[in-house]
């Protein structure tokens, strides 16, 4: 069977065990984002007051949730890939493989599902009259591709480690909130003190949060250069979390 039947194979396995046991099978990846954003809308706007400032026009929700949805793909990816080897332990050995597929399929099955909620979420909010601007829909799609390539890069490092460094997924999973609240998501740069604003760029996210709201709200600009950066960050993490894992990779079963 070649790599990609593989893949593929695995990718469905994955998708469906995500949704094993769920009522509602896989409609839970649209229910989830509408609920998620009521839920998210009603504490934010009504409770904190949450506004967007010096675009009075622009509403907080599709605010946020332009740069939440990219950002729980990316994070739900590189936290459920870190426990992709260990979790098919029994598999492996049994079975010759690739055992970076199971890391791919882990981190695509989490784009996919994200990504359909993410189309849904800005649908949603066109047709309600939300300043979503449907022509940079496509652009936005395209831009999950280096942050799908930069998840997987990580994906591949974290998996690889984890066999040997058990707590690591517990410690990711309090990093990735601080790497979270460092990134424009939940606020605007410009709410930051001055001095603070560009310590911003240091994080790889915050190019994303910007860009899908630069695209999606025609707030803020797209920057190009940025752009660049951002290929470049996630060209370099895939060839480098690829040879880190075939390097550990003949240890996996002494440890697993």
């Amino acid at each position: 069977m070649s790599a990609a039947a593989l893949t593929l194979r695995f990718f469905r396995r994955e998708l469906s065990n995500r949704f094993a046991g769920s009522f509602s099978g896989g409609l839970w990846a649209l229910f989830q984002p509408l609920l998620q954003l009521a839920i998210t809308s009603f504490v934010f706007v009504n409770v904190f007051k949450a506004r967007v400032p010096g675009a009075d026009t622009l509403g907080y929700v599709p605010f946020l949730a332009t740069a939440l949805w990219p950002w729980t793909a990316f994070a739900e990816a590189v936290l459920r890939s870190t426990t992709a080897i260990q979790d098919n332990a029994a598999l492996i050995g049994k079975v010759a493989l690739p055992r970076e597929i199971l890391v791919l399929a882990s981190v695509g099955t989490s784009f996919a599902i994200h990504i359909v909620g993410f189309v849904v979420i800005v649908l949603v909010l066109a047709f309600a009259g939300q300043g979503i601007h449907l022509a940079g829909l496509l652009p936005a799609l395209l831009l999950y591709l280096p942050l799908a390539a930069l998840a997987l890069g990580i994906a591949l490092i974290s998996a690889s480690v984890q066999i040997f460094v058990r707590d690591l997924v517990q410690a990711l999973g309090q990093l990735l909130p601080l790497l979270m609240f460092g990134a424009p998501v939940y606020y605007d740069r410009a709410q930051l003190p001055e001095r603070f604003r560009g310590w911003l760029d240091f994080n790889p996210f915050t190019f994303y949060a910007e860009s899908f709201r630069a695209l999606l709200l025609d707030h803020g600009s797209f920057n190009f250069r940025h752009l660049a950066i951002a290929l470049v960050i996630a060209a370099a993490a895939l060839p480098i979390g690829h040879r880190l894992f075939r390097r550990l990779d003949p240890h996996f079963e002494d440890f697993l």
